[in-house]
């Protein structure tokens, strides 16, 4: 039995939806037995790790070609050529070509296929009907950055922004719902950019409510990181007023100092951070958020430092991705005074600390109280896991039924849990 083509995807949401993409080309290409490693950028650590895995992988799987994509390999393709355990390296916009798959180069010549991504000027919708664990499904709306934080390399691995056309999206997404998908992720690289590059200047706004209006059946809708300043009123309007936009957004915070923001060249202060949580959590009070936020970037100081962590409370924030400030060749916060690395592992510790502290409160308030969870996945033993409105994980024993309810919305009794996800009982019509 030949082995189909095996997708390693490292990093963020919008990775996982291409790797989707490129499993669909590499099977229509005829592809088997190869692996395919869709890398981040977004540290150097990321990056370490993708070439720690492909020199596993290669030792577990000798005669296997290694093809390697994204983030990382599109900023620095040669790293990756360079590598004995590497077969080709393709880039991030040759990766949803189909024709970069048909015509894979499997052997040591021409093995590097990555062109300049500041020249591509338009996103595709590439159509998927369906995605492996059959319950959450991922669309890409928008990719690429305009704009140029001091931290960040990802606009050198994604190019500028350019986004999906609306009439697009919507039919994405009215052809996973007819799959029987119950929520559907919009996602992209700084979705709250998208429609700036299309005719009329569409907003993030007013494709939410376009989808919220043409996909009636749609049940559960969320939306990936967004810059919280750049939040139209549509938008808010929305998140308000429609209940199927699930109530938890990720903000791209990155810090709560104001000279930090400013240094990391971010487009709003603490306090603009702070209205717009108070502003979302008076008219929705079930609203929960998470966050990135930077550790230890350079310059700051014990004082900056814990500007950022009051913000963990001043916000209210819950789910947090923590990131210990690392050094990125090229960008302009790799020149500036660097903050030593035990103190950037310190604080990092701190927030990830203040984090579960949050979530231990928010499952606190949700113990005894009804939740709809979306069920993703089921084990032999009959445990089924899967998240709440408000992105909780939970476990239930759902015995013999469980593999039948996995992809369904189901209401769930919560109960305290490990720390880490609540349980729950099934609830009885």
């Amino acid at each position: 039995m030949t082995a189909k083509p095996e997708i390693v995807t490292f990093g963020c949401r919008l990775n996982a939806y291409e790797s989707e993409v490129m499993r669909r080309h590499a099977e229509d290409a005829g592809l088997e037995d190869i692996v395919i490693v869709n890398t981040c950028a977004v540290t150097a650590e990321a990056t370490r790790q993708a070439r720690q895995s492909i020199r596993r992988m290669k030792r577990d799987r000798p005669n296997t070609p290694i093809v390697v994509t994204g983030c990382a390999a599109q900023i620095d393709p040669e790293q990756f050529a360079n590598m004995d355990e590497v077969t080709s390296v393709i880039g991030n916009q040759e990766k949803l070509d189909a024709r970069s798959f048909s015509g894979l180069n499997l052997t040591h010549a021409e093995r590097v296929q990555v062109n300049d991504i500041f020249s591509v000027k338009e996103t595709a919708g590439h159509l998927i009907d369906g995605f492996g664990e059959r319950s959450r499904a991922f669309v890409q709306i928008q990719n690429g950055c305009n704009h140029r934080c001091t931290f960040c390399i990802i606009p050198y691995g994604r190019g500028n922004s350019r986004s999906v056309a609306m009439g697009e999206v919507v039919n994405q997404i009215k052809s996973l719902v007819d799959q029987g998908y119950n929520e559907v992720v919009l996602t992209g690289v700084d979705i709250t950019s998208f429609g700036e590059d299309l005719p009329g200047n569409p907003t993030l706004g007013m494709l939410v409510q376009k989808i919220l209006t043409l996909v009636p059946d749609l049940p559960r809708l969320r939306i990936s990181s967004i810059d919280s300043i750049e939040v139209d009123e549509p938008l808010y309007d929305a998140i308000i007023g429609d209940k199927r936009l699930m109530p938890h957004l990720h903000l791209s915070l990155q810090a709560g100092d104001n000279m930090v923001l400013k240094r990391m060249k971010r487009r709003h202060m603490r306090e603009d951070a702070i209205a717009f949580c108070n502003r979302v959590s008076k008219a929705r009070p079930d609203m929960v958020y998470g966050a990135d936020i930077i550790a230890g970037f350079p310059t700051e100081t014990d004082a900056m430092f814990e500007n950022s962590l009051k913000l963990v409370e001043e916000c209210d924030l819950t789910w947090l991705h923590i990131f210990p400030y690392s050094e990125r060749e090229g960008t302009p916060a790799a020149r500036m005074p660097s903050v030593p690395k035990a103190i950037r592992k310190e604080r990092a510790a701190a927030l990830r600390a203040a984090g579960e502290n949050q979530v231990q409160k928010l499952m606190q308030r949700a113990t005894g109280k009804t939740a709809n969870v979306l069920i993703e996945r089921a084990s032999e033993t009959g445990i089924i896991t899967g998240h709440s409105e408000q992105f909780i994980p939970v476990a239930i024993d759902a015995g013999a039924a469980a593999s039948d309810l996995v992809g369904h919305i189901v209401p769930v009794t919560l109960k305290a849990g490990d720390g880490h996800a609540m349980s729950g009982s099934l609830k009885t019509p």
